[in-house]
């Protein structure tokens, strides 16, 4: 399947080189559109990850009861865009203390989270993350509850869901971030 604005194969494999990591940062529509625009970024794909279920619907997700997150899959090149930058646009664009809701979008699909695929990344996370929340606090923002796992399954979603802000430029986006700067 390929990306409707990239051009590139969503499903793999990837290029050799590319590192991967998913988002969870609210409704996946916008999130997805967040990060296709970069540079060094190969490709993107929505889809849900982090349940108790396998091969879920977005019906299903919605519904509540996998415990999947909206997540999009970035796969980039880091000679180009490295982790900590991505990192830092998935923090500034949406609000990292709110559990599990993004603003009016509330549920387990609509968390924070960050499921890595290399170890090293744990401890860019970390420390990008213990210093986001110093300046969250001094804004007067709650603690973060990102979840953060490695080699968490990836289940694509529905193609009607893939690069849906490019197919429907005047759907749905609630990409909000705190406006507080990493």
């Amino acid at each position: 399947m390929l990306h409707s604005v990239l051009g590139t194969n969503i499903l793999g494999p990837f290029p050799k080189n590319n590192e991967t990591v998913l988002f969870g940062m609210g409704c996946f529509w916008g999130a997805e559109r967040l990060f296709w625009q970069l540079d060094g970024v190969f490709t993107t794909a929505v889809g849900y990850a982090g349940g108790n279920t396998e091969k879920p619907t977005y019906r299903e997700v919605c519904g509540g009861k996998t415990n999947h997150s909206e997540v999009v899959l970035i796969s980039f090149d880091p000679n180009i865009i490295q982790f900590d930058e991505l990192l830092k646009i998935f923090l500034e664009n949406h609000d990292p203390t709110q559990g599990n809701r993004q603003g009016n979008d509330i549920g387990t699909q609509y968390r924070s989270c960050i499921y890595i695929t290399k170890h090293d990344h744990r401890d860019i996370v970390d420390s990008q993350i213990d210093s986001y929340q110093i300046s969250l606090n001094e804004m007067g923002f709650g603690q973060i509850t990102t979840e953060i796992k490695l080699n968490v399954k990836f289940n694509y979603a529905e193609e009607y869901h893939q690069q849906y802000l490019a197919k429907n430029p005047n759907g749905y986006c609630g990409i909000k971030g705190t406006g507080v700067k990493c």
